[in-house]
């Protein structure tokens, strides 16, 4: 007589794992990671430590003669921003990079052979992770500073124009710069590589990009470019500009999403073809 395995043996053997077991693992591969938690510990460091020393230190530096929004919300939220975009990034870069690095990015093909639910899954837990984080870091940054500003008559209550939208772009900024990243991790299989990319494009570039001649490249060099559109979603804006000027220059609120969120997606895109058509 023979004997055969129970046909449900067979089906769990061969069924591979949903995406939300997907999720998990890589949930639980950022949180095991060190260097990932130390990462997101210093967004909401540097972020903090930053604004409340331009804070604690207005009294001597000068105490603007007439209060301003954009001023005080510009204290608060530019050192997460500036230092947090690039730590973000690198994050992003380290989510896939350190798997190509270290060759374990071959056991995770082999346990998921979707590859795009691989990335996919990755870029939700960055994406979400830093976000919360710098939300949290650019929130409390604001509770905390805001007594300093108060005495001073440059508060920014949550209320006043602008102030909860350049609260939430600075968060959501930073968690564009870890999908970039992402896609550029699996675009170049390296962190190093990608870790330079990242810094370029979010700090480098933007800045030699202010000393380019004055012409028609450099105006749509520094419209495209991520790390202005970063400086557009985390400041104060009235809304009464246009949305985008290149004669001038001028990103709008709204333009920085679009131009961060197109950047992001288009570095997503080439790493998702990066990783479909080439050997792990």
């Amino acid at each position: 007589m023979t004997l055969t395995a129970p046909a449900h043996r067979s089906d769990a053997r061969t069924r591979r794992p949903g995406f939300a077991c997907v999720l998990r693992s890589e949930w639980i591969k950022l949180l095991s990671i060190p260097a990932s938690l130390i990462t997101l510990g210093g967004i909401f460091f540097i972020g903090m430590t930053g604004s409340l020393f331009l804070a604690a230190t207005l009294e001597s530096s000068g105490v603007p003669s007439v209060p301003s929004l954009e001023r005080t919300m510009g204290d608060v939220t530019m050192p997460m921003v500036i230092s947090g975009q690039i730590i973000a990034g690198i994050l992003g870069v380290m989510m896939i990079g350190a798997e190509y690095s270290s060759g374990t990015i071959q056991l995770t093909l082999v346990a998921v052979p979707d590859r795009l639910r691989v990335l996919w899954a990755k870029a939700i837990v960055a994406g979400s992770a830093v976000t919360g984080v710098a939300f949290i870091t650019v929130l409390g940054t604001w509770a905390a500073t805001y007594p300093f500003y108060a005495e001073h008559g440059l508060a920014a209550p949550l209320t006043g124009p602008g102030v909860t939208p350049a609260l939430v772009g600075s968060a959501a900024y930073l968690g564009f710069c870890s999908l970039f990243g992402l896609g550029v991790g699996a675009l170049v299989r390296s962190t190093t590589a990608g870790a330079i990319i990242v810094f370029a494009a979010t700090l480098l570039i933007p800045v030699l990009s202010s000393v380019l001649p004055y012409g028609l490249l450099s105006r749509l060099i520094r419209i495209a470019l991520l790390g202005n559109a970063g400086d557009a979603m985390s400041r104060v804006s009235d809304g009464s500009g246009p949305f985008l000027d290149l004669w001038s220059g001028h990103i709008s609120t709204a333009a920085g999403w679009v131009i961060a969120a197109v950047s992001a997606g288009l570095a997503l895109t080439a790493g998702a073809i990066a990783l479909r058509r080439r050997d792990a």
